[in-house]
C-alpha cells in the first residue's frame, strides 16, 4: 500500500474541506501527524509489522471522518476523493517518490530529519539521542530540531526514537 501517497491525498482533502468551512477536530490532525511519523519509522525499520497496522489504523480514522464530512458536499465530491485514494493506495511502498526539501546550511551529502518536539519527546531528550547517535543537530527558529548526518545513523536514530518514545494508540 502506498502509505505516503494516501497520506498526501488525505492531507489535500483536509485542506479542501477547511477551505469550504469544515472544521477538522484535533484528533484527526493528530492521527494524520502520527501516520506521517509512523511512515518514516516504517521506512527506517520495515521489519516491524505492528507499524504498518498502526499506520493503517490512523489513515483509516482520518479517511472515515473526511469521507463522512465530504458527503455534505455531494456524492460526486466524495467519489472523486475515493478515486484518488484508491489510486494512491495502489502505489508500491518502494516506488513512492522520495521527498527532498532544501534546507539552507545542510551539507548536501548528508541526510536530515526535522522533528517537532512534544511533551512525549522533549527537545533536550532528542538532542541527547542525536548526540548518542553521532549526529549533528540544530534548533530552528520555530522550535523544531533538525538532525543530520550519515543515512545509516539517521535510520538508527529513528529506530531508537521509535523504541524509546513508542506510539501508544488512544482508546
Amino acid at each position: 500500500m502506498g502509505y505516503l501517497a494516501v497520506w498526501k491525498v488525505l492531507e489535500e482533502m483536509i485542506t479542501d474541506l477547511k477551505k469550504s468551512g469544515v472544521s477538522v477536530p484535533a484528533d484527526i490532525f493528530n492521527d494524520l501527524k502520527c501516520a506521517r511519523t509512523l511512515i518514516n519509522v516504517l521506512k527506517a525499520d520495515p521489519a516491524r509489522l505492528e507499524t504498518s497496522q498502526k499506520i493503517e489504523e490512523c489513515l483509516n480514522n482520518v479517511e472515515a471522518y473526511l469521507i463522512t464530512e465530504g458527503q455534505k458536499f455531494g456524492d460526486k465530491y466524495v467519489e472523486a476523493w475515493i478515486k484518488k485514494l484508491e489510486e494512491a493506495s495502489r502505489k508500491v511502498f518502494d516506488e513512492e517518490e522520495k521527498e527532498k526539501r532544501f534546507v539552507p546550511g545542510m551539507p548536501r551529502d548528508q541526510r536530515w530529519l526535522r522533528i517537532r518536539p512534544s511533551k512525549e519527546m522533549p527537545i533536550e531528550a532528542l538532542k541527547t539521542l542525536a548526540g548518542e547517535s553521532n549526529l549533528s543537530f540544530e534548533v530552528q527558529s520555530d522550535g523544531c530540531l533538525i538532525v543530520y548526518g550519515d543515512n545509516e545513523r539517521i535510520k538508527d536514530f529513528v529506530k531508537k526514537m521509535a523504541t524509546k518514545y513508542s506510539y501508544k494508540p488512544e482508546k
